[in-house]
């Protein structure tokens, strides 16, 4: 789905210096009443390893679902995809395997990458947003 164009001219800024960290927070809250709304059990929210850091991590039945929270207010979802780049999904991939090596009893489940985009208090959730590469 992304576009894995890290020199992209229109390459965004990170979350961080657009939003600032009070709307990132603000956005992973909303995404958190949203993904339980669905019907998720958050198991760990801000998970963090050396290679990087994934908002939420949850259980929707049987699959393992770690979610990157981009919440911002003047860009649109088109824009994911400069954000959300092949070395930001490398940095959540690799963060991911991280959680699954100290967190055993998750290794053989099915396990995925959605991405909650919130724009003022609209939420868009998308499964299976980026997949790892072989």
């Amino acid at each position: 789905m992304y576009n894995n164009n890290d020199n992209h001219p229109n390459s965004l800024p990170s979350a961080r210096k657009l939003s600032g960290s009070r709307m990132g927070k603000k956005g992973e809250e909303q995404a958190v009443k949203a993904l339980q709304a669905a019907g998720m059990q958050i198991i760990a929210k801000n998970y963090r390893y050396r290679e990087g850091e994934v908002d939420i991590i949850a259980l929707d039945g049987e699959t393992l679902v770690f979610v990157e929270v981009k919440a911002w207010a003047s860009y649109g979802l088109e824009d994911l995809q400069y954000s959300i780049n092949a070395k930001k999904q490398s940095k959540i991939i690799k963060t991911a395997k991280y959680f699954l090596f100290e967190n055993r009893q998750y290794s053989k489940m099915a396990y995925r990458f959605d991405v909650v985009f919130v724009k003022n208090n609209s939420i868009t959730h998308l499964a299976s947003a980026f997949m790892e590469s072989v």
